[in-house]
């Protein structure tokens, strides 16, 4: 907060965005940063994707069970209605979300509110993801993270799904997905052409 000459306070708005592949730590990251921010006694308010309900209703819950309490949304026009009078906003699994939320960021930065972006940067086929290309893009900072590819101990580059379904959205766990570094996803990928071909 920066009091400027005429005794008002002005915050100067900012985006973050933290991206990765699956079991990389994003929203391990993004609770981090709130509590945080909680912690300086600033507002904050964090919202996720309705669809994603995989560890509770409302809680934005990481891998390893850290949790903050969230809104649910089904559009991204949504967190500008709930997000007046808020300093900090979140928003967790962000490629599940409309590409309207690149221009709600910025309305919401502009304002001068921190917002802090947790996402899956590309699909299970290596594609970038929804808004999230656009979000990393506009952001003020973008920090990468990695998780360790389960088959070599390499950084990790994308996740790789484990079961046999073309739906883009398909969320799941260590049952349906493992991180691979580059190498060893191309390896996957050629071995299930292999088994294609022979069935």
């Amino acid at each position: 907060m920066i009091d400027s000459h005429n005794g008002e306070a002005h915050r100067p708005g900012r985006i973050e965005v933290v991206c990765g592949s699956m079991f990389s730590g994003k929203t391990e990251e993004l609770i981090r940063r709130m509590k945080r921010a909680k912690f300086a006694k600033q507002r904050v308010e964090i919202f996720k994707p309705a669809i994603d309900t995989r560890y509770s209703d409302n809680d934005v819950v990481s891998h390893d069970q850290n949790a903050i309490n969230s809104t649910p949304v089904d559009h991204s026009s949504s967190i500008l209605l709930l997000a007046s009078d808020i300093d900090v906003v979140g928003i967790d699994e962000a490629q599940f979300l409309d590409m309207g939320l690149v221009d709600v960021c910025n309305q919401l930065a502009y304002r001068g509110v921190r917002v802090i972006i947790a996402g899956l940067d590309m699909d299970f086929k290596g594609v970038p993801f929804g808004p999230m290309p656009a979000l990393c893009a506009i952001a003020d900072d973008v920090t990468k993270v990695h998780a360790i590819c389960v088959k070599c101990g390499n950084l990790a580059y994308v996740s790789h799904r484990l079961v046999k379904n073309d739906k883009r959205v398909l969320l799941g766990e260590t049952q349906e997905y493992e991180p691979l570094c580059r190498e060893c996803y191309q390896r996957a990928i050629n071995a299930e052409n292999e088994n294609d071909e022979t069935t």
